[in-house]
C-alpha cells in the first residue's frame, strides 16, 4: 500500500492532467498516483488559497508538503520566491513539471536538501495531519524556526482533525497563533514569529 507521505511511492506513475480553479482562474496541473489529492485540488488547500492573499512579490515562501504544487505555483505566479519541499519524490517531480508548465521558477527540494542557513518570510502549508500528532509536532518545530523575525506561517487544518488543539499547542510552544478564518469545517491558522526586538527582550 502506498501513502502520499512515502518517500518513494510504489504505485505506477501514470500521469494525468487535471483542471482546477484557484482564486477564480482555471489552471491545468499534472498529477499521478501516490501523491496527495491526485484527483483534484483538495478542499483544505482550496480554502487556504482562496482566503489568504498571496504575499507581496519577492517574499520568500516555504511550501511545506508541496504535493503536486498548487500552492507553490499559485504563489510563484504572484511573484513570490518559492521553495517547495516534500518527502515524496514523485510529488517533487510533479511540482517541478507543474512549475515549468506555468512558466514559473520554483525551487523544489527534499526536506533534507534545504540549506541549513536558508530562512523564509512565510510558510504556507496544508500539513500532513495523518502522519500522527508526534510527527506533526516535530515537523512544525523543525520548520517554524526557519521563519525570519516577524515572519508568518499559514496553516489550514480540519476542525475535526484537531485544528483548535493545534492552535493551543503552538501558542504554548511560544508560537502565537490565531484563527484567521473558518470555512467548510476547516480553520486557517496564522502563526507568527516574534519580531527580533521581542526575541532579544
Amino acid at each position: 500500500m502506498s501513502h502520499y507521505f512515502d518517500e518513494t511511492p510504489s504505485l505506477p506513475s501514470e500521469r494525468a492532467t487535471i483542471s482546477v480553479t484557484i482564486r477564480g482562474k482555471e489552471r491545468d496541473f499534472e498529477t499521478a498516483p501516490g501523491v496527495f489529492a491526485r484527483d483534484g485540488l483538495d478542499k483544505a488547500t482550496a480554502i487556504l488559497l482562496d482566503y489568504c492573499d498571496p504575499p507581496p512579490a519577492g517574499t520568500t515562501v516555504l511550501d511545506l508538503g508541496c504535493g503536486w504544487g498548487p500552492i507553490a505555483v499559485t504563489l510563484s505566479v504572484a511573484g513570490a520566491e518559492v521553495h517547495a519541499i516534500d518527502i515524496n519524490e514523485r510529488a517533487r517531480e510533479l511540482t517541478r513539471a507543474n512549475a515549468s508548465r506555468h512558466d514559473v521558477a520554483v525551487t523544489v527540494l527534499a526536506p533534507t536538501d534545504v540549506p541549513v542557513e536558508k530562512t523564509f518570510d512565510q510558510i504556507w502549508s496544508n500539513p500532513p495531519i495523518r502522519i500522527g500528532k508526534e510527527a506533526l509536532h516535530e515537523l512544525l518545530l523543525t520548520w517554524l524556526p526557519r521563519l525570519n523575525p516577524g515572519g508568518l506561517a499559514y496553516l489550514v487544518v480540519g476542525k475535526n482533525l484537531g485544528a483548535d488543539s493545534l492552535q493551543r499547542w503552538l501558542t504554548e510552544q511560544g508560537w502565537p497563533t490565531e484563527r484567521l478564518h473558518s470555512a467548510k469545517g476547516f480553520r486557517i491558522l496564522r502563526v507568527q514569529r516574534e519580531p527580533a526586538a521581542l526575541e532579544r527582550a
